[in-house]
């Protein structure tokens, strides 16, 4: 998708401007746990209760700690957690929630999945008369989403990019999952950021990335393309939604000797984190969540709601963008540097 739209008179100076403020803005922010569900926390039981925790999959850093977070909050609550794990399997994850749905629990929290393959069902949860939450899923049927602000987290990371290659040159993109919410938020606001950039291009065809196999996918595709583009300059910087193409990306860089391209990602996996630190790899930044909390909090208000309280239709946690310069301290606050 090529960006030719006219732009506004904003210079290099004007965009780590704006990189800075977004930073500290966020560098400001408590990053590790969301302070007031944990003051309220010693007032939360779900003793008795019987929870669904239905994971699209649990392969990724981000998928496999919300999922184990939520399981071991709902034991700490007192509570019963069916835990169910459809595999990254569209068709397994559809028999799991008529399964869960089946077994009446007293609600169900939806980790991720592409939403025309879920909302039907998270409809036939809510018309069975069981509540129901959801992590990272943007579904009108859930009563509340528990996520990070992906349109911030979109802008940050289109913002540093931008900056980083001076406001000018060619960046690939993967978009293979655009019907996962925040991928699409994230993608849409790249897409915002760069229309005011006339000389950013997003080359087509856009890539693919793919699940299961997402490393080697990434590697190979980013190896045909550097092929096509040969020339040093030719390509600025390789944009992902999530941070496993990213890795990918980077290692087929690393590989081709082509380090003066930058990649960036989102979800702060650690060895993507690694990577970003290391002065000689092509990664460039990746916007690091804290998917432990969020799992958390999301069981936080399953006992909230099921208490009798009134919840927002979104909870936030905070995230933050660790890139070349600030990469250590991001992990720090992460508990994994």
């Amino acid at each position: 998708m090529t960006q030719e739209k006219a732009a506004p008179n904003v210079g290099r100076r004007d965009l780590l401007k704006l990189s800075a403020v977004a930073g500290a803005a966020l560098a400001g922010a408590s990053l590790i746990g969301n302070r007031t569900a944990a003051a309220a926390d010693g007032e939360l039981s779900l003793k008795g209760k019987r929870i669904g925790i239905s994971a699209t999959g649990t392969d990724h850093f981000f998928d496999l700690q919300a999922y184990n977070a939520q399981i071991e909050e709902v034991k700490r609550l007192g509570g019963e957690p069916i835990a169910v794990d459809a595999g990254r399997n569209d068709g397994k994850l559809v028999s799991q929630l008529q399964t869960l749905i089946a077994q009446k629990p007293d609600a169900i929290v939806q980790i991720l999945g592409t939403l025309s393959v879920i909302d039907p069902w998270l409809k036939k949860a809510r018309d069975a008369g069981i509540p129901v939450l959801t992590v990272d899923v943007g579904s009108t049927h859930s009563i509340n989403n528990t996520t990070s602000d992906n349109w911030g987290i979109g802008k940050d990371l289109a913002l540093q990019l931008v900056s980083d290659i001076g406001g000018e040159g060619n960046i690939v993109v993967f978009n293979g999952f655009y019907g996962v919410t925040p991928c699409a938020i994230r993608y849409d606001q790249l897409v915002n950021v760069v229309k005011y950039f006339p000389k950013v291009k997003i080359l087509e065809p856009e890539l693919r990335d793919v699940i299961p196999n997402t490393v080697q996918d990434a590697f190979t595709q980013i190896t045909a393309l550097l092929n096509k583009y040969p020339e040093k300059g030719s390509i600025k910087a390789i944009w992902s939604a999530w941070d496993i193409p990213q890795l990918g990306a980077t290692q087929a860089l690393t590989a081709a000797g082509r380090t003066e391209i930058r990649t960036y990602g989102v979800d702060g996996s650690p060895e993507v984190l690694q990577l970003v630190a290391d002065p000689n790899s092509p990664a460039g930044a990746d916007v690091a969540q804290q998917p432990a909390e969020i799992g958390r909090t999301a069981i936080q208000n399953v006992a909230k709601l099921l208490a009798g309280q009134t919840l927002p239709r979104e909870t936030y946690v905070h995230a933050l963008i660790a890139n070349k310069a600030n990469v250590n301290e991001v992990t720090k606050k992460l508990g994994i540097g």
